[in-house]
């Protein structure tokens, strides 16, 4: 599995590869703008991600708008709704506002930091990425 950790704070990204290492190859993005390139230059080689954690609170675009954007790349790209990236939120935000609007968005799971590895596993499971 390639992974694209989203997060400005550095111990937070480490915690998170930390986690996610025994699952695959890790990428880390500090800003929103970071994440959208990413993303794009992942689509480019052919080599897409296929989990993106993503904060919620970013110094630029925050998640919510990355994760929009991102959608609408899918789109453009006539990535079907079932093969597209899976996304979980990963934020120190537990509001419900948020919380919606990111479900709308298409994410498949939201994490509410600190960040524990029972958790982490349940969400990746939940969304088919592990047994």
């Amino acid at each position: 599995m390639r992974v694209l950790i989203v997060d400005d704070v550095q111990q937070n990204c480490r915690v998170m590869k930390a986690l996610l290492a025994k699952h695959g190859e890790c990428d880390i993005a500090a800003t929103g703008r970071d994440a959208v390139t990413a993303f794009q230059e992942a689509w480019k080689a052919g080599n897409p991600y296929q989990l993106i954690c993503l904060d919620i609170m970013l110094p630029d675009l925050d998640g919510i708008k990355v994760l929009a954007v991102l959608r609408k790349m899918e789109e453009a790209m006539n990535v079907e709704k079932d093969k597209r990236v899976c996304v979980i939120m990963v934020t120190s935000l537990d509001d419900s506002e948020y919380k919606m609007k990111s479900y709308d968005l298409g994410i498949s799971g939201y994490l509410t930091k600190p960040i524990f590895s029972n958790a982490l596993t349940e969400c990746l499971k939940r969304a088919k990425l592990i047994e």
